[in-house]
């Protein structure tokens, strides 16, 4: 059995624009324009709409590194979101990502030490293995595209 970690966050099925890509689930203001990530039914940032007018969006998995870095000594007592989920060890990188569909987002980045990641690259989303019991739990993690 395979799961996603944070469903309401992301989807397997990708966008027209990256179709290979997980999806971020997002939402667009109707009235001003403004989209938006994680999704959320407040109001819009930009022109305080709400309701009908925040509309749920697909995002897709690609965008651009703006800046990056490595953690290296992570916090003693951070503990797993979910049962069956390997705890983060350090070291690990972190990414600022401009979205190509608008948002600025902060994630996790795979297959890359730290000092080849450039301001500016092209990065994409993928579903990684964070499960450490019988159940497959995949997260969404971004890296850079080739």
């Amino acid at each position: 059995m395979t799961e996603l970690l944070k469903p309401e966050l992301y989807a397997v099925v990708g966008t027209m624009s990256a179709p290979l890509h997980p999806s971020l689930k997002g939402g667009r203001c109707m009235a001003c324009g403004f989209v938006f990530f994680p999704p959320q039914r407040y109001g819009c940032e930009v022109c305080g709409r709400s309701g009908d007018c925040l509309q749920s969006i697909a995002l897709s998995g690609s965008g651009t590194l703006i800046a990056s870095a490595t953690v290296h000594m992570h916090s003693p007592g951070a503990r797993p979101t979910k049962h069956g989920v390997k705890p983060l060890e350090a070291p690990f990188t972190i990414g600022t990502i401009k979205l190509d569909d608008g948002p600025t987002i902060r994630t996790i980045i795979v297959d890359a030490n730290e000092p080849s990641l450039k301001p500016g690259q092209r990065v994409i989303s993928k579903l990684v293995e964070v499960g450490s019991g019988a159940c497959s739990i995949l997260d969404l993690r971004f890296a850079p595209a080739l």
